[in-house]
C-alpha cells in the first residue's frame, strides 16, 4: 500500500510541472516566472531524489528524477528567454 501511495503522489508531483515547461518552452515568455522560486524548488527535488536513492524509494526516484529535468526545463528557459 505504502508504494501505491507513494506512486501516486510521485505522479500526481510530476504531472504538475509538465503544463508549466510545455507553456514555457512554447511561448517563450519567463518574465512571469520567478528564478529563485524555480531554483529553491530545483534545489529541493534533488534533495528528494537523493533521499530516495538511500531509501531505495523507486517511486520517490523517478517521480523526482523526472520532476527535476521538468524544473530544470524551466530554469534553462528563463535564462535563456529572460
Amino acid at each position: 500500500m505504502e508504494t501505491f501511495i507513494g506512486s501516486v503522489a510521485g505522479i500526481v508531483s510530476t504531472i504538475c510541472w509538465m503544463p508549466q515547461t510545455i507553456r514555457t518552452w512554447r511561448t517563450k515568455h519567463t518574465k512571469d516566472l520567478s528564478l529563485s522560486t524555480n531554483l529553491l524548488v530545483f534545489v529541493s527535488v534533488a534533495l528528494w531524489l537523493v533521499y530516495g536513492v538511500m531509501l531505495e524509494a523507486w517511486p520517490m526516484v523517478i517521480a523526482n528524477a523526472i520532476a527535476l529535468a521538468l524544473v530544470g526545463s524551466i530554469i534553462v528557459a528563463k535564462l535563456k528567454f529572460g
